[in-house]
């Protein structure tokens, strides 16, 4: 995927005050704020990465890692003015932190009481609230945002539709395009790439909202015209992303809080909590399987080569429908996910026929990649599966799909974060897999020989288990057991997909694919 992550351009927005972005700071959750030098000083965008920094720019300064040093380096490359958390004075006056005002001595400034919601605000204003020109569909649930997020967007094209994309695998805007590192995008880069979706002429922008997103005020101030909630389980749960189930939960409901229609899901847990948070939606469409109380039911699943076909009755419109979908992509759980495809599409006005034309067709990077061994009895599965609920789904799906097949797994844990994943993953997939083998999975500043101990130690009792930290090695491994054996396996590589970055240290560094490795190893 070509990377343009610091693509700049001129964008068609008029530039904005400081006055105008400390007013609109000021009306959004009472933020106080001050500003400190010529209020008039214009802007026409928003960074918080000094790279990113451009002459006329807001640069904002947070985050814990934050160093003065970088408010210098996007002064030098042309920032007009800078963001910033505020300090009290012994006055109760918003004053700018010492160390940023010798930064950037005579910079025209904002000190905020809430630099985050601020800098939410701020970049709304900076790049004219693009949204009102768009229809921004988002997102959420533990699992499948990405697959729902691209058998919408086939659904589009077979309509001719040209569609932005936000979410883990990819960003695309119409003037960007690269690997995502984040679901969703810190709010001044999301309204960038709102207003490239103007600015590209294009008139949707489907988005995956995580729970970080909703939590970290990432989207505040977004308006979705629909939002759809797939699901809910346990993930995410750690010191630096949310504490508790309940938190993580409580951060996805509040996408309810800022939509027009909601779509949920009937066959996710804790409905009546999700059913009762989305009345603050205007209106409620319903998706589930083998549901006849859901506007959209699907019944008649079958499996067939890396196939779905299913039954879809659709009361959406004022004459309920009937029809025959076929995806072109495995898995019996993603009917789910193209029943929320389907429901967002009708509700954006499209029929049936691109609706099938597009899932017949659709393909998802790294989701349920099926690939086969043209001379053995050995199939791997790529997919991003990364948390207890994918888990769960994805091998039950297997055992379905390939009845009486040895299992393989291939997976790891991520550093930094969602740290009882290293405890869930080992146990959900040793209930179903034969052999376990951890590998690398963006250890981040973690040691990755400690992700697997850990990983190791978790794993069940009498469950088979190796570790091989490099994941074209851990592939490797996989295969020449499965050749030991003389019996039909399928390999499940897992969480990475088609990500060519792996997350070490700071750094992001250019690695195979495990769809790429798949292909070369099993020359598929």
């Amino acid at each position: 995927m070509a990377s343009n992550a610091f693509y700049t351009h001129t964008t068609n927005n008029a530039p904005s005050s400081l006055l105008d972005i400390a007013s609109a700071i000021r009306a959004c959750g009472n933020n106080a704020c001050t500003v400190f030098g010529d209020d008039s000083t214009a802007v026409t965008s928003a960074a918080i990465d000094s790279r990113k920094a451009k002459p006329g720019c807001l640069f904002i300064c947070k985050g814990a890692a934050f160093k003065p040093a970088f408010l210098a380096s996007a002064v030098e490359k042309g920032a007009a003015a800078f963001l910033c958390q505020g300090e009290t004075s012994d006055d109760g006056e918003l004053r700018v932190p010492a160390e940023l005002a010798a930064a950037a001595p005579g910079v025209p400034a904002i000190a905020a009481c809430d630099v985050r919601r601020a800098m939410a605000a701020a970049a709304k204003t900076v790049y004219g609230d693009p949204s009102k020109n768009l229809n921004v569909v988002g997102i959420t649930g533990t699992k499948g945002k990405s697959t729902t997020s691209y058998m919408l967007h086939a659904i589009m094209n077979a309509a001719g539709i040209e569609t932005s994309m936000l979410g883990s695998i990819e960003t695309d805007d119409g003037i960007e395009h690269f690997e995502s590192h984040n679901t969703t995008p810190e709010s001044p880069d999301l309204w960038r790439h709102l207003r490239n979706t103007v600015d590209a002429g294009r008139k949707h922008m489907v988005m995956e909202v995580s729970s970080q997103g909703l939590k970290y005020d990432r989207v505040l101030g977004l308006n979705f015209d629909i939002a759809c909630f797939l699901n809910i389980g346990r993930d995410h749960i750690s010191p630096v992303e949310h504490p508790t189930f309940e938190d993580y939960f409580a951060s996805k409901l509040r996408i309810f809080d800022q939509c027009e229609t909601a779509v949920v899901n009937l066959g996710t847990d804790h409905l009546d909590e999700v059913l009762a948070a989305a009345k603050a939606a205007a209106k409620l469409v319903t998706i589930g399987v083998e549901r006849p109380d859901a506007t959209l039911n699907a019944t008649d699943i079958a499996s067939s080569d890396g196939t779905i076909a299913f039954t879809v009755a659709d009361s959406l419109g004022a004459t309920p429908e009937v029809h025959t979908i076929t995806l072109g992509i495995a898995g019996l759980f993603n009917v789910e996910n193209a029943l929320c495809a389907i429901a967002i599409a009708r509700l954006l006005g499209i029929g049936y026929e691109p609706i099938e034309a597009g899932l017949a067709h659709v393909k998802v990077p790294g989701r349920m990649e099926v690939i086969r061994s043209n001379s053995e009895p050995i199939t791997a599965i790529v997919d991003y599966a990364h948390n207890k609920l994918s888990f769960e789904t994805l091998f039950a799906s297997i055992e379905k799909e390939y009845p009486g097949q040895r299992i393989i797994a291939i997976f790891g844990a991520p550093g930094g974060k969602a740290y009882e994943r290293r405890e869930v993953l080992p146990q959900a997939a040793g209930r179903h897999a034969d052999l376990l083998i951890f590998a690398e999975e963006d250890p981040a500043h973690d040691k990755v020989e400690d992700i697997c101990a850990e990983l190791a130690a978790n794993t069940p009792e009498g469950v088979a288990h190796e570790i091989v930290y490099d994941r074209e090695a851990a592939f490797k491994r996989a295969v020449a057991v499965a050749r030991e054996s003389d019996q039909p396996t399928v390999i499940a590589f897992l969480a990475k997909g088609e990500e060519e970055l792996q997350h070490r240290g700071d750094d992001f560094v250019p690695i195979k694919s495990d769809s790429t490795i798949a292909h070369e190893v099993l020359g598929a």
